[in-house]
């Protein structure tokens, strides 16, 4: 019976995220020759047709990618490939703690090989078709060296962690595991501005006197305060922009990529900053990591519920080995089958985000100029290729940002007020 519900739900996934996509596809190729009124005096036709043929493409390649995922997932459950995986490393580790965190290790492995190509396709052929791709095979290859030696650094002790935990702790296990996992996210937000990112770009101090009086300005109207003004080196991967806060408490601090502030001006730099701070104004980012670790909760109580269930693992492919412990086992699968029955709630995560993107819009018409806020995203959409004319559907199933339309339209009536 789980075994159908399991196959239902999937095909259903997958049926879905096609029909949207070739919503998009058609929707943004049918709208391909004509730039929307509200975005003829500032945007070219053929940045728009440049945008259009850039989702177009996005979308396919999110298509195939969507299509291998699902083969994938079935390959590892239905079809018996955990199983292997599972019985193989039992032959070969007799320590139940490696041969647990190999399974783990593994399925990881195997996912991140299939993968790569898509990673690869996107940055060496879909973006530097488009003239966004900055990164040379060398970085890349150094990149993704960095990323399996961060993995290993901190998902190894916290898989082993939270495997430890499940076979010792007894039914308060769940618990445990939970306030390791919060710790870990933590762990992981206070590291990342002085150490995780640093080994990705160059992080220099903002040099700009005119940018820097104005955010202080702006920081002291809001009552926020920042450790630091740092432009990362964005440009040496990439020609999209973006600024972000990063840290908390004290050691927050504000980045700006090398891109942003090269293509807008003080005003619209003043206004963009104003939107994030919307975000702490409001407590979205506060709200976001509460809900998260509630959602992490929900679902370890569940795993703790399908670890005992026989049906769970038959139902999915795979036969526990009895008189071993096979919390690895429940940890992948439930990590694999999880996102069949979750995506269903993708609308409503869209929708909560959206709302908090207008609230941080109306926040900087506050604090700073509306009409230099529309005047930024003008050319964020104009630089980074995003469609303005996306299916309403579609967006409205995935999109965290609201689309351009409705955003200008809503910061141009602010303006007004």
């Amino acid at each position: 019976m789980f075994t159908l519900l399991f196959v239902t739900f999937l095909l259903a996934d997958v049926l879905l995220r096609l029909w949207l996509a070739s919503r998009q596809i058609r929707h943004v190729r049918r709208h391909r020759d004509h730039v929307p009124g509200a975005f003829a005096a500032r945007i070219g036709l053929y940045s728009h047709q440049r945008a259009a043929d850039y989702t177009v493409a996005k979308m396919r390649l999110t298509i195939v990618e969507r299509m291998v995922e699902a083969a994938v997932l079935v390959c590892f459950t239905l079809l018996g490939g955990l199983q292997f995986l599972d019985l193989r490393l039992a032959a070969l580790f007799d320590n139940e703690m490696l041969r647990q965190l190999m399974l783990i290790a593994a399925v990881f492995a195997i996912m991140g090989m299939i993968g790569l190509p898509f990673a690869v396709y996107n940055k060496f052929s879909l973006e530097q078709r488009f003239g966004f791709n900055r990164v040379t095979p060398r970085l890349f290859i150094v990149d993704c060296a960095k990323t399996l030696i961060l993995s290993l650094v901190f998902g190894a002790p916290l898989a082993a962690a939270v495997l430890w935990i499940m076979g010792n702790a007894g039914t308060a296990w769940v618990w445990w595991a939970w306030g390791i996992w919060v710790a870990f996210n933590i762990l992981l937000i206070w590291l990342f501005p002085t150490v995780i990112a640093p080994m990705f770009n160059k992080f220099t101090p903002l040099e700009n006197p005119e940018i820097s009086a104005r955010i202080n300005h702006l920081m002291e109207r809001c009552g926020f305060s920042v450790k630091g003004l740092f432009v990362m080196d964005g440009s040496r991967r990439s020609a999209h922009g973006n600024a972000y806060f990063t840290g908390f408490g004290n050691a927050r601090r504000i980045v700006f990529f090398d891109t942003l502030l090269a293509r807008l001006n003080p005003d619209e730099i003043e206004a963009v900053l104003a939107h994030e701070l919307g975000h702490f104004k409001h407590r979205h980012i506060l709200r976001r990591m509460v809900l998260s670790f509630g959602f992490a909760l929900v679902f370890f109580m569940v795993l703790a519920w399908l670890s005992g269930q026989l049906w769970f693992y038959e139902g999915l492919g795979v036969i526990p080995q009895f008189g071993r412990p096979n919390d690895g086992l429940a940890l992948i699968l439930f990590f694999l089958a999880v996102p069949v029955f979750t995506f269903w709630v993708t609308p409503l995560a869209a929708w909560l985000s959206r709302r908090d993107e207008f609230e941080a819009d109306r926040y900087a018409a506050r604090q700073a100029s509306a009409d230099a806020l529309v005047s930024a995203l003008v050319k964020l959409y104009d630089d980074n290729a995003s469609t303005l004319t996306p299916d309403p559907l579609h967006s409205a199933f995935y999109d965290s940002h609201p689309p351009a339309t409705q955003r200008i339209k809503s910061l141009q009536h602010a303006a007004a007020t």
